[in-house]
């Protein structure tokens, strides 16, 4: 159908990809941990949307070019990097400047959580910025689609839907788990700032090997 091709090999491949942790994932937990499991679903969602992105963007050949060009490879891999890393940063030093502050203080920066928009956006922007998800389209999509199907197009926004459902559900679920995870620490703040501190580093540490990832 459409042309493509290994389909159910396809999807396991997917799915393992799925599992693996990454960038995105990492966000998701950092999100869920901060916020709660409602911010790391919407967290979700605006990685999906990135991923939708990607997928339009391999259908009509514009990730193939980006693929192609070092100088283009090199400035979204920079830009995702030093976005992780800014992420990270103010992860990290948040409930620390936080617990410096008067209580009135304190209770007026918890009252101003990060809007869902802004949740979205962030999510969006680190799936974007991410090359590795750009060269994941480019290089592993078109080993199913075949070199002959009169609708390459349509392939291509067949089996990128499918792989944003996937992910979708997945990271949703990720974001659910990690929640209840933070839920079980809401009454210890002790706890829960070194939990930011942890993931804020793993942000860290994701953004400088992206920077100094090859291609």
């Amino acid at each position: 159908m459409l042309g493509i091709t290994g389909f159910a090999f396809f999807l396991v491949a997917v799915f393992l990809l799925n599992v693996t942790p990454g960038p995105d994932t990492a966000y998701i937990v950092g999100r869920s941990v901060a916020q709660g499991r409602g911010a790391g679903i919407v967290s979700a969602l605006g990685i999906s949307a990135g991923c939708v992105v990607h997928t339009l963007a391999c259908a009509f050949g514009l990730t193939a070019i980006l693929a192609a060009s070092a100088t283009a490879f090199t400035v979204v891999k920079i830009a995702g990097a030093l976005y992780l890393i800014y992420l990270g940063v103010r992860l990290i030093f948040a409930k620390h400047e936080a617990a410096s502050e008067s209580a009135p203080n304190k209770a007026s920066a918890r009252s101003a959580p990060k809007s869902l928009r802004q949740l979205f956006a962030q999510g969006f922007v680190t799936n974007v910025l991410n090359p590795k998800v750009v060269l994941f389209f480019v290089s592993f999509f078109p080993q199913f689609v075949a070199a002959d199907s009169q609708h390459k197009t349509l392939a291509f926004l067949t089996l990128g839907l499918v792989f944003i459902a996937m992910s979708t559900v997945w990271n949703s679920f990720v974001a659910w788990i990690a929640g209840s995870v933070t839920q079980r620490f809401s009454g210890k703040p002790g706890v829960k700032r070194w939990l930011d501190r942890g993931v804020g580093g793993a942000f860290v540490g994701l953004g400088i090997k992206l920077a100094t990832s090859h291609r």
